[in-house]
């Protein structure tokens, strides 16, 4: 692949995130937390550019529950043990739920649903939802990485006297155990960050505090995405290879698009 080439396919990469409901949600996101840090719950610029784009960020949300409900009817992958089962089918549930009801506080939020004491409740009761998935999250993940680990030990015993590293399986195993690790570090923060929301401990999580953890967690998600976005781009790399007639930006997204099919957020 020519540097125009490349070039070419990264700028697709680009523009595919960016027109992406969720890309610019992640982008919302860090901008929403950056500004409650930087207000401590104080009035003023920094307190204002929070409200709005929280309720910008709604938008981009939109039957998004959607996806939750899918994945709380799927089949789970085979050999997975039932506690852990019913641990991501609860994650599923109350996540789905509080994307679902965080469409109610925007309808409420903008006027269209006039009910606003009823319209604060439910936003409260999602956030339950999510603070709920956030910690069923956390122990999937802590359950998965301690198989994760077993798996590990196993296969650096069938291993031994040979560089483990040079090994495909117990690469992609350990990459998957980088995954999950830090998955659980964002949802251990995602719960303080819901404690703050519901200001279950006040003194405590101030509103910078939350500012601070939902920052970090927003820093998470980028970093994952843009690994993704990379190895799609080798992964582009690798196929135009073998076709350079293909072209760069049509080649990039099918990628994208199978890559997104074929992971679990």
């Amino acid at each position: 692949m020519s540097t125009l080439d490349a070039t070419r396919a990264e700028l697709g990469l680009v523009v595919l995130y960016l027109n992406k409901a969720e890309a610019r949600d992640k982008i919302c996101r860090a901008i929403q937390y950056g500004s409650k840090f930087l207000s401590n719950g104080e009035p003023g610029t920094a307190q204002n550019v929070d409200k709005t784009t929280s309720l910008a960020r709604k938008v981009f949300r939109l039957f998004k529950f959607v996806n939750d409900l899918h994945g709380l009817i799927s089949p789970p992958p085979a050999g997975t043990p039932v506690p852990l089962i019913l641990l991501g089918k609860s994650k599923n549930a109350l996540l789905s739920t509080f994307l679902f009801l965080d469409q109610i506080v925007w309808l409420g939020r903008t006027g269209i649903y006039k009910n606003k004491e009823r319209a604060e409740l439910i936003g409260r009761i999602s956030l339950y939802c999510w603070m709920g998935s956030s910690i069923a999250t956390t122990l999937v993940e802590l359950g998965e990485l301690g198989r994760l680990s077993g798996s590990l030990k196993k296969l650096e015993k069938d291993l031994e006297g040979s560089d483990k590293y040079k090994n495909e399986q117990y690469r992609a195993k350990l990459d998957k155990s980088n995954e999950r690790s830090l998955a659980l570090v964002k949802a251990a923060i995602d719960i303080v960050v819901a404690v703050g929301l519901l200001q279950l401990a006040p003194k405590k999580v101030t509103p910078r505090v939350t500012g601070a953890f939902g920052f970090a967690s927003s820093l998470i998600s980028s970093s994952s995405f843009t690994t993704k976005v990379q190895d799609c781009l080798k992964n582009a790399s690798a196929f135009a290879t073998r076709d350079m007639k293909v072209s760069s930006i049509t080649l990039v997204s099918n990628v994208w698009f199978s890559s997104r099919r074929n992971s679990v957020i």
